[in-house]
């Protein structure tokens, strides 16, 4: 069974300015533009059965949009770094869709997820890159953002086992609620 991921993705418009940030860091193995995504809850390698309930968990769930925007740039790994990311703009709905999933993946049995949620963007994985390498890197590219974009939907996707980084296949799209139609729909029934 492929590993399996919720996650938000990224505009096509969007990766291409991420797409931007590709090279001037020694060891580093970028991540394919087609690639680029925010996971919300990685779920692992599970059963079919396990599989179908998820999804079926997943296609309840009730939010509106949001908008997010990608801002700046950083590492994981201080002393030894093994990622480098863009970041995203904080949203209290995706906050609080992660946190739904999050409950909805424990309510099945799942452990729950041992790393905070921490949004970002991974633009490449690193092999033995020398900090002062990274910091390098990492300052010339602070004040990378991007304009604000709708999140209209997020997916299921799987992996196959790897060194990380994909292909990835998305298996399963689940639709927010549009916020304007809401909106308007209560303006027209109290003027």
């Amino acid at each position: 069974m492929p590993r399996l991921f919720t996650a938000l993705e990224i505009p096509r418009q969007v990766a291409l300015s991420l797409s931007l940030l590709r090279g001037g860091l020694p060891g580093a193995r970028w991540i394919d533009v087609e690639n680029y995504h925010i996971t919300l809850r990685f779920i692992g390698d599970v059963d079919g059965r396990t599989a179908d309930e998820i999804v079926d968990r997943l296609d309840r769930i009730d939010r509106p949009e949001f908008q997010i925007s990608l801002l700046g740039a950083g590492s994981f790994g201080s002393r030894k770094p093994h990622a480098v990311w863009a970041g995203v703009s904080p949203h209290p709905e995706m906050t609080a869709l992660q946190a739904e999933i999050e409950r909805l993946c424990q309510r099945i049995g799942l452990p729950p997820d041992p790393r905070k949620f921490s949004p970002h963007v991974t633009l490449a994985r690193l092999k033995a890159s020398r900090v002062d390498d990274v910091v390098h890197y990492l300052e010339g590219r602070s004040n990378f953002s991007t304009a604000p974009f709708t999140v209209s939907r997020f997916v299921l996707l799987s992996s196959r086992e790897s060194v990380g980084g994909g292909p990835y296949v998305t298996e399963e799209v689940f639709s927010l609620r549009e916020t304007g139609r809401y909106a308007s729909a209560e303006h027209v029934l109290h003027p």
